[in-house]
This record gives structure tokens, sequence and C-alpha cells, in this order.
């Protein structure tokens, strides 16, 4: 699954390529890729037809296109209800992308050939308002080969600044907002009786936060996977939220951590951080701060990988 850094690089692909342009057709080439509009696909296209997109968002591993303007079928979003005839759009809207485990948002231009798993095209009407620059004649694409992601329009959070989709209201910010709140996170952490692996993808303690990157962060804190977050005295959380900071910063300075082909910003190009992993995936290869060969083990349906010896288990 895509984390934080790679939606990260995703939506600033977006907020260059599509932000401010306004949308002039939408093609539902597969059925599942819209399934989260009940209305489906003719009600999903007539809904987003002449709307603008405003600067893309994101939270934690949430992506998301706020759009405004429109005509009375605009004003509403997902849920089938009849559209609320008024003269102007008073509340917001957004289109809520779900990347799955393959999804890809693809800027390309607009006679380039249909990609393999095109699911859901969109074009522009650039007469309205001058696209940004390079940007004419490109349509915005939405590729998946396995099918598990899609897009939804959702209205927003009323008065959230971030005009937040109200399907992830409940999702907490992520450690590279602003915003985010350490104190009450460590506050958080002591009442909860998990592990510290375990909290750090509690979407609703702090959003964005994957195995790969939680693994990264633990072993450059010295931390087990298995460690009550109980036991964390406030300055173990502060290095643990720095270090979590860290790998996400250099992850997102090289694009994002690309394992396979699918995992690509919105040009097609690959992230090159998971040359850089100190854990993840280096089962048997020796730490870099020790010697000792890293371990892997069994968890949650994932794996969790560390260093026996600089990250050792909590005593039973």
């Amino acid at each position: 699954m895509p984390e934080l850094p790679e939606v990260e690089v995703v939506r600033r692909g977006l907020d260059r390529w599509v932000s401010g342009r306004t949308i002039d057709s939408v093609e539902v080439l597969h059925p599942r890729a819209i399934r989260r509009h009940t209305a489906g696909a003719a009600d999903f296209a007539a809904r987003l037809t002449g709307l603008r997109i405003d600067a893309a968002r994101r939270r934690g591993k949430y992506l998301w296109l706020p759009v405004s303007g429109g005509g009375p079928a605009a004003q509403t979003a997902a849920e089938g209800l009849a559209p609320q005839i008024t003269t102007d759009v008073t509340h917001g809207l957004a289109v809520l992308a779900h990347l799955g485990m393959s999804g890809q948002l693809l800027v390309q231009p607009q006679d380039a050939p249909d990609e393999k798993h095109l699911r859901i095209r969109v074009r522009f009407d650039d007469t309205v308002s001058p696209p940004p620059e390079d940007a004419a004649g490109t349509e915005l694409r939405f590729v998946d080969q396995r099918t598990f992601g899609g897009l939804s329009l959702h209205d927003t959070v009323p008065g959230d600044v971030d005009q937040l989709p109200d399907a992830i209201a409940h999702i907490a910010r992520d450690p590279l907002d602003p915003c985010f709140d350490d104190a009450a996170f460590h506050d958080a952490l002591r009442r909860r009786r998990t592990t510290v692996k375990r909290a750090l993808l509690d979407q609703s303690l702090i959003s964005g936060v994957g195995n790969i990157y939680a693994d990264e962060a633990l072993w450059r804190s010295r931390l087990h996977y298995e460690r009550p977050t109980a036991t964390l005295t406030r300055p173990r959380t502060a290095e643990l939220l720095g270090h979590v900071r860290e790998v996400m910063a250099a992850a997102l300075a090289v694009g994002g951590t690309s394992f396979d082909s699918l995992y690509v910003n919105v040009n097609g190009e690959s992230g090159y951080f998971e040359r850089s992993l100190d854990a993840y995936g280096r089962e048997d290869e020796p730490c870099r701060r020790c010697g000792t060969p890293i371990r892997r083990r069994p968890w949650m349906n994932r794996s969790s990988y560390f260093c026996p010896r600089c990250q050792r288990p909590p005593r039973p």
C-alpha cells in the first residue's frame, strides 16, 4: 500500500498539473472504479462536469481534490440524493481518491495510448481558464490494475479549512501536518493499552504511517515493535516522532518508495527511497549500525523487520 510520502508526491503532481482547471467530461470505463459512488457512473460524471478543481489536498494516506462551481447537479455528493436547486453552490464538494494496492493518477496527453488498466478519464476545458504551464492538451487518468481503488464524490466537513471530505473526518492528522499535536499524541499513547507499532498504524491516533516507515522509524529510535506504549516517556515519544518525520522527509526528497512499477507519480516516475531503507526488506542483511543480521517476524498479516541487538524486545 502507498504510504504518506508516495501520496504526497502524487498530491504535488496533481497540484501542479490539474489544480485550477475546469472539468469538461468524465468517462468511467470500469464500474468498480466508482463503486463508492452509489448513484452510478452517469451520475458521477454529470455531477463533476463543469466544476473547477481547487488545490489538491492530503491527510495521511488520503488524497482529495476539492471542486467548486457548476450548476445544481453539482450541489450534492454521492448518496444519490436529488440536487438542491439554488442559485449558487454553498457547500463544499471533493473528489476522494482511494489508490488501494495499485491505483495511479496519471496526467497524460489526450492523444497518448490508453493504459491497459485505465478505469476513469477526466478531460478539461482549458478555454474556461488558462491551464498550468505545459498542461494544455493533457487529461487526468485513473489507472488501477487490481481495481481495489477508485474515485468518489463527497460533501466536505462544514467550515473545515482543508475542505476535508466527510467520509474521512475520523482520520487523525499526520506528523507532517503543522497542526499535528505532539503532546496530545503522547498522552493518547500513554492511555492506550497497545504496542508502539500498532499505535503508529492506528489512523485515529496518527495518519500516514504504514508498515515500511513504521519499521524504519522504530529502527532509528532503537525501539522494538512490541514495546508497550504505556512505557514511553515524553522525550522518547518526541524522539520517535522526530524519526518518523525524518524518514518521511527523506522519502519525499526522492519521490517515495517504489518496490514495483505500480507506485508512480503523476508522470509515471517511480521513487527510489527503497535504496536507503535501514530495516524494511533487509532480512539477514547486516544492521547498518551494529552489523547484526536484520530479522523478520510475521506481524498482523504483515512483516516486521528489526535489529535484535539494537531493538531489544520488551521484558515479559
